[in-house]
């Protein structure tokens, strides 16, 4: 008797836990809990403890109010050029309404991925391949106001619709690689060809500024030296000027510059002027009379001895040039016989250094 009743107070004990269980739900935070009683919609469990009624009301579906995201496997779809292309879709979505998510259609997901296909093909196949891999944002924004627009009926709410990735066949990717190839080829040819371009230019114009710089400073060099030349000419001119010399003193210099003139191993042919035998004629006068000219008296220190033995030499000199001079002469005038050309001037006769000290006035010497 005793294990009887111990038997019937251990089965209330177990009914009234499980009753218990039953009555009592707690729904978590963005959940809903769609409640029937017998059979039919009675109400929606929200967030918190909520309490049914044991054996009459249940629970139908328990529904997640976040936004979920859903992958799509890759659907073939054919563009407007006849080409199969491979299209992976993610789906963002959440459910706004739970009685209409789960009494309006039995398979919300399904439903949501053969109505995304469906759209694809309908917009994919309006397109091309090259409008299809660039368009996609058109894409997405047809097919979430699509989708949007059908299963908001559903109590589902797609918030946005993305195109993860549409691969070509292999034969339009290696197309599609050589022309990217080719085109990257050309542009590289063409970014080469404008940079040895722009080289050259730069170059040709560095080239054109430093030649414009070097004329210019060529220039310039010129001008000073043409500058300094003629200063230089000016104060000798001014410093001769201002001297006033005599035509003696003049005769003199130039048989001084003469055996100069006459030492270039080169010269084949010297033309000797008119006036050199009447400078030889006049050494003698212009060497006796350097004392007669004016400015030019000699002081007591000077030794008379000294001057006549220098102009000896001097007329000596001037002598012997002559003489080479004569022969230069002569050997161009030989060449040029030999050769049937025109025949030069004869050269004048040779003055010897005693007859030049014996055109000296007698009186001149001994005034010297």
């Amino acid at each position: 008797m005793e294990v009887v009743i111990g038997i019937i107070v251990a089965f209330v004990v177990l009914f009234v836990v499980i009753t218990l269980i039953r009555a009592v739900r707690i729904v978590p935070q963005q959940r809903n809990f769609v409640v029937e009683r017998l059979g039919r919609y009675q109400r929606t469990l929200r967030p918190g403890l909520n309490v049914l009624v044991p054996f009459i009301d249940s629970v139908r579906t328990k529904v997640d109010l976040r936004e979920q995201v859903v992958s799509f496997p890759p659907q073939p779809v054919i563009t407007s050029d006849n080409l199969v292309v491979s299209i992976d879709t993610v789906l963002y979505f959440k459910v706004a309404d739970p009685v209409r998510a789960t009494y309006e259609i039995a398979n919300f997901l399904q439903a949501i991925e053969q109505l995304t296909v469906t759209t694809l093909r309908n917009v994919i196949g309006s397109l091309d391949l090259e409008k299809a891999l660039t368009s996609r944002e058109e894409i997405n924004r047809h097919l979430s106001g699509v989708l949007d627009e059908t299963t908001g009926r559903w109590g589902i709410k797609v918030t946005r619709v993305e195109i993860k990735a549409i691969e070509p066949p292999p034969s339009i990717r290696d197309s599609m690689e050589k022309q990217m190839r080719a085109e990257r080829d050309r542009r590289a040819a063409i970014l080469n060809a404008e940079g040895h371009k722009q080289a050259q230019i730069l170059t040709a114009e560095g080239e054109k500024q430093a030649a414009v710089l070097r004329a210019d400073g060529d220039r310039q060099a010129r001008i000073l030296q043409a500058e300094g030349q003629a200063k230089a000419i000016r104060t000798v001119f001014d410093a001769i000027h201002t001297s006033n010399p005599s035509q003696k003193v003049l005769a003199y210099q130039y048989l001084q510059a003469l055996p100069q003139i006459a030492n270039g191993t080169a010269n084949k042919v010297w033309i000797v002027p008119a006036e050199l035998t009447k400078a030889l004629e006049g050494l003698g006068g212009a060497l006796g009379g350097l004392a007669g000219t004016a400015g030019d008296a000699p002081t007591a220190q000077v030794d008379a001895g000294a001057v006549e033995r220098e102009a000896a030499e001097a007329a000596q000199a001037a002598a012997a040039a002559a003489h080479e001079v004569q022969q230069s002469v002569q050997e161009a005038e030989q060449q040029v016989s030999g050769d049937g050309g025109p025949r030069g001037l004869p050269a004048p006769a040779p003055v010897a250094p005693s007859d030049l000290l014996d055109s000296t006035p007698s009186a001149e010497r001994e005034r010297a």
